[in-house]
């Protein structure tokens, strides 16, 4: 049951990721679950050192969904930096 949750909020995390950064006309569902799943590990990896901070995706939590989306904030900063040669 936890891989649908996760499925589920990182949809969501992606989602809301790429509003913020402004390319939700260019992502699809599939490519935003990607994105917010990812985004998690990596939000996990940079909130845990340096906040403290920390949460998964696999039970839904408002702290482990915040974290998610900063992941995939991150990551989607990094990908348009390698496309695009800026951060938008």
């Amino acid at each position: 049951m936890g891989w649908i949750i996760a499925l589920i909020v990182g949809g969501v995390a992606g989602w809301l990721a790429s509003l913020l950064m402004k390319r939700d006309a260019s992502m699809g569902i599939v490519l935003n679950i990607v994105v917010g799943c990812i985004g998690s590990v990596i939000g996990n990896m940079l909130a845990g050192p340096l906040l403290g901070v920390s949460g998964s995706v696999q039970e839904f939590s408002l702290r482990g969904l915040l974290v998610a989306v900063l992941g995939a904030a991150v990551l989607l900063g990094i990908v348009n930096l390698i496309q695009r040669g800026k951060v938008r």
